[in-house]
Parts: C-alpha cells; sequence; structure tokens
C-alpha cells in the first residue's frame, strides 16, 4: 500500500496480483438509513425540526445567562459551555443527515468526513469532561457551602472549562493522526449517517488494531473513570441533601440535582453501549440508530431538562419575557 499527495488529493495505491490498481479516494457515500423515500422524507421533516429546537433551546440558555446577572454563577457558567458544545455536536452532524434523507447518492468530500469525525469526537470529549466538572461544582455547592465562594473561584472556573476543551481537542486529535494515515479500500460507503470513526475504520484495508484499542482505551478514560467520579460525588451530595431540614432548600437542592442526573444518564448510557459495551467495535444498526439519539434528541432535550426542572431557569426566562410584570 502507498499514500501518495497529488495535485491536493488524496490517493490510495492498491498492489495486487493483478498488476497496480490505481484508486483516488476524494469523497464518501454515507450510507445512512436504509429506507424508502417516503419515510426519508418524513424523517427530513421531523429531524428538521429536531434541529431546529435543538437551536432554539439551547440558544435561549446561553441568552438567558448572558442577560439575567442572576444566572452569572459558576454553575450556569459550566451549562452555558453545555449548550455551545450541543450546538455545535447538532450543527456537525445533522446537517449532513438531513441532505443524505432527501439525497441519499450525493457524497461528503475526504477533507469534509475527517473534520466531521475530529468535531464529533472533540464535542463528545468535552460534554463528557463539563459534565464532571459540573458534578463537582454541585458537591461543592451542596457538600462545602462556605467554602464554595473560594473553590469555585471564576479563575478556577475558567481553567476547567478551558482544561475540558483542551482536553477534548487534544484527544480527538490523537485519533485523527492515527486514522489519517490508513490505506482505505473501495467502495467508500460508509454504514452509518455521518462519518464516525468505527465506520470509518471498517474501510481501512491495513490493520486497525491500534486504531480500535486507541478508541477503546480513550472511551474508558473519558466515560468510566468520569462516571465514577460523578456517581461518587452524588452519593455525598445526595447524603448531604438529606441532612438538609425540609422545605425549601432541600427541594431546590433535588431540583438541580436530579436536572444534572437526567443529562448525565442520557449522555453516558448511550455512549457506554456505543463505545465500552461489548461488540464494540463491531456496531450493528441498533447501534447506528441509539447514535441517532446521542446525536441529535440529547441535545435536544438537554435545554428541556434545565428549563423544565430548573426554578431559577423559569423564572429568568418569565423575567426576560416580563411575564412577571405582567402578574
Amino acid at each position: 500500500m502507498l499514500f501518495l499527495n497529488c495535485e491536493h488529493k488524496l490517493v490510495f495505491l492498491h498492489h495486487s496480483d493483478m498488476g497496480d490498481n490505481v484508486t483516488t479516494i476524494t469523497e464518501f457515500l454515507l450510507l445512512g438509513f436504509p429506507l424508502g423515500p417516503r419515510i426519508q422524507v418524513f424523517l427530513f421533516g421531523l429531524f428538521s425540526l429536531f434541529y431546529v429546537l435543538t437551536l432554539l433551546g439551547n440558544g435561549v440558555i446561553l441568552g438567558l445567562i448572558s442577560l439575567d446577572s442572576r444566572l452569572h454563577t459558576p454553575m450556569y457558567f459550566f451549562l452555558s459551555h453545555l449548550a455551545v458544545v450541543d450546538i455545535a455536536y447538532a450543527c456537525n452532524t445533522v446537517p449532513q443527515m438531513l441532505v443524505n434523507l432527501l439525497d441519499p447518492a450525493k457524497p461528503i468530500s475526504f477533507a469534509g468526513c475527517m473534520m466531521q469525525t475530529f468535531l464529533y469526537l472533540t464535542f463528545a470529549i468535552t460534554e463528557c469532561l463539563l459534565l464532571v466538572v459540573m458534578s463537582y461544582d454541585r458537591y461543592v455547592a451542596i457538600c462545602r457551602p462556605l467554602r464554595y465562594t473560594v473553590v469555585m473561584s471564576w479563575r478556577f472556573c475558567i481553567s476547567l472549562a478551558v482544561t475540558s476543551w483542551a482536553i477534548g481537542v487534544f484527544l480527538a486529535l490523537i485519533h485523527l493522526v492515527l486514522l489519517l494515515p490508513l490505506p482505505l479500500c473501495k467502495p467508500q460507503k460508509i454504514n452509518h449517517f455521518f462519518c464516525e470513526i468505527m465506520a470509518v475504520l471498517k474501510l481501512a484495508c491495513a490493520d486497525t488494531f491500534i486504531n480500535e484499542n486507541m478508541v477503546l482505551a480513550g472511551a474508558i478514560s473519558v466515560l468510566v473513570g468520569p462516571l465514577s467520579s460523578i456517581i461518587v460525588s452524588y452519593m455525598c451530595i445526595f447524603c448531604a441533601i438529606l441532612r438538609i431540614q425540609p422545605g425549601e432548600g432541600q427541594r431546590k437542592a433535588f431540583s438541580t440535582c436530579s436536572s444534572h442526573l437526567c443529562v448525565v444518564g442520557l449522555f453516558y448510557g448511550t455512549a457506554m453501549i456505543m463505545y465500552v459495551g461489548p461488540k464494540y467495535g463491531n456496531p450493528k444498526e441498533q447501534k447506528k440508530y441509539l447514535l441517532l439519539f446521542h446525536s441529535l434528541f440529547n441535545p435536544m432535550l438537554n435545554p428541556l431538562i434545565y428549563s423544565l426542572r430548573n426554578s431559577e431557569v423559569r423564572n429568568s426566562l418569565k423575567r426576560v419575557l416580563g411575564i412577571e410584570r405582567a402578574l
């Protein structure tokens, strides 16, 4: 196998007993969902609606946090970063999926596919770490309330957010660097609705043992470890909440923590099944649909969970809309 760069095109040379078979790979075909044309048009409309709701919901969260000074706290600072990740996450995968639903034969360029893989990994890893940071913020607020302002200083909060993004970019870059040199075989058909890394690796003509084990190791490091720390944090949090005198304080603490736990459960649950569960390297059709939930529904549900279960967000929305004055 030889890898050449000729006239800005990615060219892979495949040698066989029949002679040299030169294959120019400049694009891929995403197979998406094997459904009939009418169902695909229906899904286009449905997923377009979900996409708009995702952008609108997370945009409202960002707007409220920006406009309402009462939400200028570490908790909502991290929530704003989560909203940014969810918007970027959806924008990275959903538009191409919508295009393929209308025109299944429309390919995606090699560069676009690699960029989609890189951004998907970046946003997924960053969200994992942000959820851990948010659980730590709740731990300090409930279990160490007298030291909260000292521990969760703005400098420390900014450092945690920047570190989460930096680790996300760094780990995604490692996977991309290992992926790019691999020679790819024909046909260039990816059995997915976007360039998911395990689906792309299936096209490789070379041994992908290192790549697959790096994906597994990365998944364990950003899923199993952080999830364990979240569980420990919330065990301490619930013990502290139970010691609070029943009333408004206890109800507010339960409401805030339950919102975060819902988001954690949705995100980590689907991600663990995808990349840490059995046969992670041989995704079946059901895992493709599970990743659809992970990529499309999670970003849409996150702002709904926080707005419906969080009284501060609901009250902020009322203040911004002037409902309280009208009442």
